[in-house]
């Protein structure tokens, strides 16, 4: 086994998402990334008696070059008696479509999919050099903890295992063993965001600041994931030891506990809060430090919080 394979092998089984018998949705979109990545999980199929299916989204977005690409990717699939199943986006579905919104169908996909053939996880093929760029989108968009830790190797049913290695190492791997990919030209197109980062800002700080900054980036959000991971682990054992969280209790903890506390408690009232909701909770901890001594009030999307003296209240509003 060489040694790239060895290396994926030893990250997916640190992350506990390779076992005996465990069954992969492959997505496959036919490029140098995911073609490894099949290519790796194929080395792995007999001695872990691994399931496997190829899921393909063919966004019809380029023409000739989309009809080619799953061409390859069923030949691929043949070639090593997989089954494969094809996503093709209706005009309806494609027109005006952001590179968001395409993720968001492309990941509904998978997970029907999923669900569909009672499948363990869905593997995609985002490497180091994806998660760097991750990393700086996020910081110039200014992102803070959890946005930084980026892309997880394990998130819930969705693996990367890839993660941990390089553009650089996956090329090396295709000239060694001789493999086939198809080359997607709209991500030399400077409209995307990641695409400007990716061909423009990356290579400018990589030949006029630091050759490793991928690998450095790529390390931040691994140490953030670690801490944020911490934070989250002491939070949720102060929430199940106290019954009930006053105004003074709060304001002994450190910051990042408050926030993530007063978000339980809001939580606890609308469990259907997302993460923009929280936006106020800054101006709720400035209200919770005011000596004034009227009740304060913020709100947090349909939520009203106000304190009133030592005791925090939670109600929804019209």
């Amino acid at each position: 086994m060489v040694a790239l394979v060895k290396k994926i092998q030893n990250d997916i089984l640190e992350h506990a998402f390779l076992k005996k018998d465990y069954k992969f949705v492959l997505g496959v979109s036919g490029g140098p990334d995911s073609s490894v990545m099949l290519d790796v999980f194929l080395k792995l199929k007999q001695k872990y008696s691994l399931g496997l299916i190829i899921a393909h989204v063919n966004y019809n977005l380029r023409g000739e070059d989309s009809e080619k690409d799953e061409e390859f990717v069923n030949e691929l699939a043949q070639k090593n008696g997989l089954p494969m199943v094809v996503l093709r986006l209706k005009k309806s579905q494609k027109k005006a479509s952001s590179e968001e919104k395409l993720r968001d169908i492309r990941y509904a996909f998978f997970e029907e999919v999923r669900v569909k053939q009672n499948f363990d996880f869905i593997s995609v093929g985002h490497t180091l050099d994806d998660q760097a760029e991750t990393v700086l989108m996020r910081l110039i968009r200014g992102a803070g903890m959890r946005g930084l830790r980026a892309m997880q190797i394990k998130n819930g049913r969705i693996v990367r295992p890839l993660l941990g290695v390089s553009r650089q190492e996956i090329l090396k791997y295709i000239k060694e063993n001789k493999l086939k990919y198809r080359i997607d030209k709209s991500n030399k197109e400077m409209i995307f965001f990641r695409n400007k980062i990716r061909n423009s800002l990356i290579p400018q700080i990589e030949k006029k600041y630091n050759p490793q900054i991928k690998r450095n980036l790529a390390n931040v959000a691994k140490t953030f994931s670690e801490d944020f991971a911490a934070i989250e682990y002491f939070v949720d054992d102060l929430w199940k030891k106290e019954a009930a969280w006053g105004v003074e209790k709060i304001l002994k903890l450190p910051m990042a506990v408050q926030k993530r506390i007063l978000k339980k408690i809001l939580l606890k009232k609308n469990p259907k809060l997302q993460l923009a909701d929280f936006s106020q909770i800054d101006s709720f901890i400035k209200a919770l430090r005011s000596v004034k001594g009227k009740n304060q009030s913020v709100l947090c999307a349909n939520l009203k919080m106000t304190r009133k003296g030592d005791k925090i209240d939670v109600c929804f509003v019209n």
